[in-house]
């Protein structure tokens, strides 16, 4: 017996804030993580010099400017498929700078954690952000 899929108008109409949803989730940890950046930039700096990265105090700016940008522009899907590739790439170069450490297992789990987020943020440069965004309208 052959099967269909039928979609109602009021799937359809639930479906279409799934990429919202899914936006807001994603961008979350970013907006955390910015805001947390910001409200303790000694701690931050500290963190950063002890990953032996170069000019924490610029990384410092650069991660807050990407993550609380990134993350709001995400949510508001605005040039939505260029914001989730530069977080997906932040993601990826955090991941390798302070959670390379993979016989740690709490590293390892924030490696494969940011591995995971670049996933997520792969698939809205893949399908776009949905048709409630800004892009959209």
């Amino acid at each position: 017996m052959p099967t269909t899929t039928h979609v109602h108008a009021a799937d359809g109409q639930a479906a279409s804030y799934l990429p919202l949803i899914g936006r807001i989730g994603i961008a979350a940890i970013f907006l955390l993580s910015g805001f947390a950046k910001l409200t303790a930039p000694a701690a931050t700096i500290g963190y950063i010099s002890s990953a032996g990265l170069p000019l924490p105090q610029v990384a410092l700016g650069l991660a807050i400017l990407v993550e609380l940008g990134g993350g709001l522009l995400l949510v508001l899907g605005y040039r939505t498929r260029l914001v989730a590739a530069v977080l997906a790439a932040f993601s990826i170069v955090t991941a390798i700078a302070f959670h390379a450490a993979l016989s740690d297992q709490n590293q390892f789990i924030h490696f494969f954690k940011n591995v995971a987020i670049a996933g997520g943020l792969l698939q809205v440069v893949a399908f776009g952000p949905g048709r409630l965004s800004i892009d959209k309208r």
